[in-house]
């Protein structure tokens, strides 16, 4: 997944880079196909690689983690 998502990445930076270096007259295309690209594709495919194993409730602010984090900070103040 990380090989596509950097395989990703380098067409789309490519795609910009030759859109502002090339000049032709679809050059303007080249770059928003390439902002595009990494907006709507390497993104999200990066964002769902990282947090596909992770469980959100451990992130979230609940009455548990609300307790967690007062225990710790009394037991860090000694």
């Amino acid at each position: 997944m990380k090989y596509i998502i950097f395989i990703a990445f380098l067409i789309a930076l490519g795609s910009i880079i030759c859109g502002f270096l090339l000049e032709v007259q679809y050059s303007q295309k080249l770059i928003g196909f390439g902002v595009l690209g990494l907006f709507l594709v390497v993104f999200p495919l990066f964002i769902y690689h990282r947090w596909k194993d992770k469980d959100l409730k451990d992130y979230m602010l609940t009455k548990e983690n609300l307790d967690k984090m007062r225990e710790n900070q009394k037991q860090n103040k000694y």
